[in-house]
């Protein structure tokens, strides 16, 4: 039977399987588990085990097999391939070789021969194998080549629980190949589509560029249309553009040659565009091929804002190597960079860069595909659970997921590293068996490990929950509506045609709490959480203020979900007009605010928190719906939210028998979370300074047990410490709140009262 060869889903590669068609196994007699010999071109034969295929391939005729099964069968994706049942002996024994730098001690056929259990093999084969863990290997994470050197009985074998594995005394690369070798060519990028998550649109658009033409000319000749020549991949550091452009090379077998820019920049005259001319003239003799340039922007930046005269010649170079008088043949260009806008215009044209394709950051199940790749050959405890890290994992790109999995590894190489003998070239076999990566392991290295995309910001995700909040009920209900809801159940959102709110202004006397809910909120949405002090922002160069607000939302948007939080936004974003002396600085950066809260761009996934207890001082055009739509008033506690803060602060406090939290609740009208902090503080200082002056130093270690603060203490700290906010400053809060309300009603232009002046 003919089937129609496409790619296997990134967790199932690597294990010699094959998903075939429902339809196709039911005309062929297949059951899950029985074995297929797969006929490719010029003799290309692979025998891998059947797996039923995907639910979207049913009636297709579609067979899905992993790289090596495809170089094997010497086909690539879209080709066809003939199936037929193969019959396939169980192994008696089987006999290996390792690469001559992997020196392990003890007999690790057991080991091996779980990991190739179920796998068909022919003597001769190189089966990409993994030893679990990258660091234990000088290969430094990359499956090792292990060569299969004899085979009992011979011709196709299946490894099965019986299987006796032995290990040949020479090494992989003094043994001849014979039958099929599964390895590629050296100068051929190892890297297979089955390598690369989260990025199947991007991937089929740069295969779509690529791979039809250099496969099926004919196509663009009936059209009578020219193949595309060049495609530009853009997008954030990491996101895997340098991988896509490896896999591309790998998959359709051509020529493959990169350009390093600093490589080819020279100090002596002509000899940088030489270099560059070389390269091209290279790709042309060896056609169809690839010309891959990664960072192109540092060989090709806009002429008219270089200084260097050197760099203008390579871009003129470039441009007329890619679409000069000169026929380039089957030469395809594939650019990399991060940089997009840096590059020089003439290059972004139809005819040198055809299109231009984004590598974005991955979504949540981009992240699991990620992470599926990176862990395929790791020894994970069953209670892991990728799709749990992948959802916590916003913001990450592929380099940062592979970083994750990289350090989960390392702790559960810390842990093992005592048995180990350092000193010996060689690792003991049954120290690898016991070696697995457990849940602590990824708790341990998510915690070291931040978004790339970032790190440049003050950017955490705030260990606060809503617990350690005392009182404020109805605060923190109306944030989890603005805030946490959508990010929950965008469906609800969807299906209601809502969008949620840009913003939400916290404001209220000093203490009251607005920063702590802001932190509390970003923890419990498990988001992103971008803090931004008001006054960093302001810088004495014209343009760079708005520059440093432009970015913080360039980078929110780029790792969102995110809150981007603005504390003392009054700092930043005063009342436009009011003040002539900071040379308009001030205007400018509300005019930036503006935009970026309702400009064209969308902020998707983005909330905006700013706290504030000056918001007459605010630009009243921030304060409008679409912008800071929401405005929570954080007012001073009533005494059950006196008694819950105070029941915060104390929660861990060793409190005496008379300490009545009730009582003072009721005497301390006026006092705010921070002064109801304080208070416990200056108690807790008193018993401690009671405690210290009466006992010796030596005495301080056995009687700390019975330190207890006493309701005296309390009542002491109570005179030391006054509240903080008065009646009037309270009733004048109450005063802008019912501005905004009626404002929001529709009743009052004004949105904040001028009580304060």
């Amino acid at each position: 039977m003919k089937l129609t060869v496409k790619p296997l889903k990134q967790k199932d590669a690597g294990r010699g399987l094959a998903a075939v068609d429902r339809a196709a196994m039911r005309e062929l007699d297949l059951e899950n588990g029985d074995y297929v010999v797969i006929e490719g071109k010029q003799n290309g034969r692979a025998v891998a085990r059947v797996w039923p295929g995907y639910p979207e391939d049913e009636g297709q005729g579609v067979i899905r097999i992993d790289g090596q099964l495809r170089q094997e069968a010497n086909v690539g994706i879209d080709d066809t391939v003939t199936i037929e049942a193969a019959d396939v002996q169980p192994a008696t024994s089987v006999t290996v070789a390792l690469p001559q730098n992997l020196r392990v001690r003890g007999n690790v056929g057991p080991h091996i021969r779980n990991k190739l259990s179920g796998q068909a093999i022919t003597k001769g084969q190189t089966v990409p194998f993994s030893l679990g863990l990258g660091p234990l290997s000088s290969m430094s994470g990359q499956k090792i080549p292990l060569k299969i050197a004899d085979t009992d009985p011979e011709g196709t074998v299946v490894v099965t629980d019986s299987t006796d594995i032995q290990v040949s005394e020479k090494p992989a690369e003094q043994i001849a190949g014979e039958g099929a070798a599964g390895a590629a060519s050296p100068d051929t990028p190892n890297v297979t589509y089955e390598d690369i998550g989260g990025l199947d649109d991007e991937l089929e658009q740069v295969r779509e560029m690529i791979e039809l033409p250099m496969r099926h000319p004919e196509l663009f000749q009936q059209l009578g249309i020219e193949p595309p020549k060049g495609v530009l991949l853009h997008g954030p550091p990491g996101t895997g553009k340098t991988l896509m452009a490896k896999a591309v090379a790998n998959e359709i077998d051509a020529y493959f040659t990169n350009i390093s820019g600093p490589e080819i920049m020279s100090k002596y005259y002509g000899e940088s565009e030489e270099q560059l001319r070389e390269v091209f003239e290279e790709a042309e003799e060896n056609s169809p091929a690839i010309v891959f340039i990664d960072e192109i922007d540092s060989i090709a930046p806009k002429r008219g804002e270089t200084s260097g005269d050197v760099e203008r010649r390579v871009v003129a170079q470039l441009l007329s190597l890619m679409d000069g008088l000169d026929e380039r043949g089957e030469v395809v260009v594939i650019g990399a960079t991060n940089r997009l806008d840096a590059l020089d215009p003439a290059l972004r044209r139809g005819g040198r860069f055809d299109r231009e394709i984004e590598i974005g950051v991955p979504d949540k199940d981009g992240r699991k595909e990620i992470l599926q790749v990176h862990t395929r050959g790791m020894p994970l405890v069953d209670e892991i659970d990728l799709e749990s890290y992948a959802e916590s994992t916003h913001g990450f790109v592929g380099a940062d997921l592979e970083s994750l999995t990289k350090e989960s590894a390392m702790n559960a190489l810390r842990r093992i590293r005592p048995e180990l003998d350092l000193e010996s070239d060689e690792i003991d076999a049954e120290v690898l068996e016991r070696l697995t990566v457990t849940e602590r392991d990824f708790k341990e290295a998510l915690k070291g490990i931040e978004p790339s995309a970032l790190r440049e910001v003050f950017v955490e995700v705030p260990d606060i929950s809503w617990d350690q909040v005392g009182g404020l009920e109805g605060t923190k209900e109306r944030l989890r509506e603005t805030i946490q809801w959508p990010l929950e159940y965008p469906e609800v959102f969807e299906t209601m045609d809502m969008e949620s709110p840009r913003g939400v202004l916290l404001y209220g006397p000093p203490g009251t709490g607005k920063t702590l809910l802001a932190k509390a909120v970003a923890n419990e949405a498990q988001s992103n959480f971008i803090s931004v002090k008001g006054p960093e922002l302001l810088n004495k160069y014209v343009g760079e203020s708005e520059k440093g607000v432009r970015e913080v939302f360039e980078k929110a948007r780029s790792n969102a979900p995110t809150v981007v939080f603005f504390d003392e936004i009054d700092s930043i974003a005063g009342e436009r007009g009011r003040n002539a002396s900071d040379s308009g600085v001030g205007e400018r950066v509300v005019s930036q605010l503006l935009t970026e809260l309702d400009g064209i761009e969308d902020l998707e996934d983005v909330v905006v928190i700013a706290t504030s207890n000056r918001p007459d001082l605010i630009d009243s055009a921030l304060l409008r719906p679409g912008r800071l739509d929401r405005h929570v008033h954080v007012p001073v506690p009533d005494e059950e939210a006196r008694r819950a803060i105070l029941e915060v602060h104390t929660r861990n406090k060793p409190l005496a028998d008379d300490v009545d939290l009730d009582k003072i609740a009721r005497t301390t009208e006026g006092y705010v979370g921070a002064d109801l902090e304080a208070v416990a503080r200056e108690a807790s200082m008193a018993a401690s300074r009671e405690f210290i002056n009466s006992v010796s130093p030596e005495e301080v270690g056995e009687s700390v047990g019975n330190v207890r603060v006493t309701m005296a203490h309390f009542e002491d700290a109570l005179e030391e410490i006054n509240p903080s906010v008065t009646e009037e400053t309270r009733e004048e809060y109450e005063q802008i709140e019912e501005r905004f309300e009626r404002t929001e009603a529709g009743v009052d232009e004004d949105p904040v009262s001028r009580t304060f002046q």
